[in-house]
């Protein structure tokens, strides 16, 4: 497939936040500054198109698309303990790719183009997923230590070893422990140190429910972050998940030890979980993204909607309509996303990097007048408007036309073992 061609005349969304019609030119896997000669080649005809940087679902376990709408309507634990992990148990190899596959269909569509899963077992087959698609996946194996703790252990090892950098280094892999309560202190120490051999990073669920926390307190005598903040986690570089309930410390701590936020607004408004702090974390210069968590728990990958979400939280949260306005929303979920994913040189359209890019087609009534193409995508519009997505400079869809997968195909897969899974 030719990566050489310009996207002509398109309005596009600057660094900065701002918007201006532009013809961006793509050569190799970078954006690069115009020669002039790009009439030759081939040309993405941009008008009426809103080019953005790819999205990046910074928080999500893709292969939990084969649960959706399984278990409903409860509370966190009692939803884990009672219906997700039984079932979960249950999962092979082949459903694991196969509930992935759906995932990637599902975020291609939607203008996704960078994730960050933990799940497991066998993260290698949600590996095979992003190599096939084209997309970015940053992948951790889900570890508990009480579930062959140690086993899970060698395979997030197994898993760094075998695709951190594949995929024309489209795959990074991280270490997953779960949480505090699925992971007491002593563990963590091991996967610190395992982690630490490889030079690798972590992502981590912090804080997500006010149980957590008094559980944590009544085992350890002080709050989630502050744990694990002693046994060297953090200094290996972390991705946090959720990050509802903080005290002043703990953002604190945050703050020293670079740790990047996920805000998952979707998922902790229907789990009843809380608000993250997101306004305020912003305002002390933490990396906030955003992620959709998994599809049993949100019920989608829909970043879009996660996105408008978050900014319309954070204003009901603080009683402030000025708070994360439309531009800040969309750099949460493209720059800040890459950054709390590790990547470089993605999530801006600027020359030098990477060329992962949105075009959102504004043709649909929800775009009209059009004053504001940011303000629309956040406020208006829906993942459905996603026309062509391209990564590290390959188009994985055109004219809402799917480049890489098998639609079809997936579909049908995926069906026959949501179906097995769920068998009475």
């Amino acid at each position: 497939m030719d990566k050489n061609f310009v996207i002509s005349g398109v309005k596009m969304f600057k660094p900065d936040g701002t918007v201006e019609v532009a013809n961006i030119h793509v050569s190799g896997d970078r954006i690069v500054k115009g020669n002039g000669k790009w009439e030759t080649g081939k040309v993405i005809d941009g008008r009426n198109k809103f080019a953005t940087p790819g999205l990046v679902n910074a928080h999500t376990h893709a292969s939990m698309t084969l649960l959706r709408s399984y278990s409903d309507d409860k509370a966190l634990m009692d939803w884990l303990q009672k219906d997700i992990w039984p079932i979960e148990d249950k999962m092979t190899r082949k459903d694991i790719y196969w509930g992935a596959a759906l995932a990637a269909v599902e975020m291609i569509r939607g203008g996704t183009t960078a994730f960050a899963d933990m799940y497991g077992p066998d993260m290698s087959e949600v590996a095979k997923v992003v190599d096939e698609s084209g997309l970015r996946g940053s992948l951790s194996q889900g570890l508990i230590s009480f579930a062959n703790g140690d086993k899970k252990l060698a395979s997030n090892v197994e898993l760094y070893k075998n695709f951190h950098g594949a995929a024309d280094g489209r795959i990074t892999v991280m270490f997953g422990p779960h949480a505090i309560y699925t992971c007491p202190p002593d563990y963590l120490k091991k996967v610190v140190n395992e982690a630490s051999k490889l030079g690798a990073e972590i992502h981590m669920h912090m804080n997500e429910t006010q149980t957590e926390i008094n559980d944590c307190l009544k085992n350890y005598g002080k709050r989630p972050f502050e744990v694990v903040n002693e046994t060297g986690l953090f200094d290996l570089g972390t991705l946090a998940a959720h990050c509802v309930h903080l005290s002043d410390n703990e953002i604190e701590i945050i703050k020293q030890k670079k740790i990047r936020v996920a805000h998952n607004p979707g998922s902790n408004m229907k789990l009843a979980s809380g608000i993250c702090p997101a306004t305020k974390l912003l305002a002390q210069g933490v990396t906030v993204a955003i992620g959709t968590d998994g599809a049993s728990s949100n019920n989608n990958l829909d970043m879009v909607e996660e996105i408008r979400l978050a900014a319309l939280l954070a204003k009901v949260d603080t009683l402030d309509p000025k708070v994360i306005p439309a531009a800040q929303a969309i750099q949460m979920a493209t720059e800040f996303g890459a950054k709390a994913l590790g990547l470089q040189k993605v999530g801006r359209l600027e020359e030098g990097c990477k060329a992962d890019i949105v075009l959102w087609d504004m043709g649909g009534v929800e775009w009209q007048p059009n004053y504001n193409p940011a303000s629309l995508l956040v406020y208006s519009a829906n993942s459905a408007a996603a026309d062509t997505v391209i990564v590290d400079g390959k188009i994985l869809m055109e004219n809402r036309e799917l480049k890489t997968l098998d639609e079809e195909k997936i579909f049908a897969e995926f069906t026959a073992c949501a179906n097995r899974l769920t068998k009475n």
